[in-house]
């Protein structure tokens, strides 16, 4: 396994750049991934280990943002308990199969998929900071859709935040702001299954990991922090961006 001082110093300080930025980005509206993940491969790590280190840094982030939103009152962890352990529980699941597993179809799939995701949020009028009528029932919700983009961030990864997004803004009737810290506590559980099984694996460069880390701690306060101050403001446009940005990463990336 690579260790972290095997790295040049420019590629290190390349990367802890790279994972204060998405730890940013990620806070507001998902998609850190997108900057991580690339910049792991490109400092050289096999693709196993640079998902499985993306997952490390990516706790801190994820957690982070959660915790900031959970102190004003944005989610309420305790009554999440179910989405929660399920989202754990369908990413380790994920990262299983993805160990053993083709993902060629989810890659030619997935632009379509954000390019939607994009379009949507660009064009929905209606979407703001307030709850909107719901159209699926909270425990049908909860049941289903944690554990189903839980599993595909553990098999997949790129867009779950955005998936999430959709998810509780067009199903559970969110309000942007809300959906967002909802967004992120749920991808906390899931980057937390996705670890446990990488790690189990032998695929996470812990150094690297936690010292990216760190950096992601601090773009996800900034990040969390101007979510909550601009709320939908910033959000949409962002998320839009991040969707449209992700899908033309994977289009090149399949060329």
């Amino acid at each position: 396994m690579r260790a972290m001082f095997d790295l040049p110093t420019a590629t290190i300080l390349f990367l802890l750049l790279a994972a204060f930025a998405a730890g940013l980005i990620d806070a507001i509206a998902g998609g850190g991934g997108l900057i991580t993940v690339p910049a792991l491969l490109l400092a050289g790590l096999p693709p196993v280990e640079a998902l499985g280190t993306n997952k490390l840094q990516a706790l801190f982030g994820s957690g982070t943002a959660t915790f900031a939103f959970a102190r004003r009152g944005h989610v309420d962890p305790r009554r999440q308990i179910v989405p929660f352990v399920l989202a754990l529980v369908g990413s380790g699941a994920g990262a299983l199969v993805a160990s053993v597993a083709p993902v060629e179809i989810l890659e030619r799939l997935l632009p379509v998929l954000l390019i939607a995701i994009a379009l949507y949020f660009a064009f929905k009028r209606t979407l703001h900071d307030t709850d909107r009528a719901q159209r699926m029932r909270p425990g049908l919700f909860q049941a289903t859709v944690p554990p189903l983009i839980g599993f595909y961030d553990g098999l997949f990864g790129p867009g779950t935040g955005s998936f999430l997004m959709l998810a509780y803004v067009g199903l559970a009737g969110f309000g942007i702001l809300k959906a967002t810290a909802h967004t992120k506590l749920v991808n906390f559980a899931s980057n937390v299954g996705a670890f446990a099984v990488f790690a189990a694996l032998g695929a996470v460069v812990w150094l690297l990991g936690l010292a990216m880390g760190v950096m992601q701690l601090a773009g996800a306060r900034i990040g969390a922090a101007l979510a909550m101050r601009h709320g939908a403001w910033l959000i949409r446009p962002l998320l839009v961006i991040v969707c449209v940005g992700l899908a033309i990463r994977l289009l090149l990336q399949a060329e």
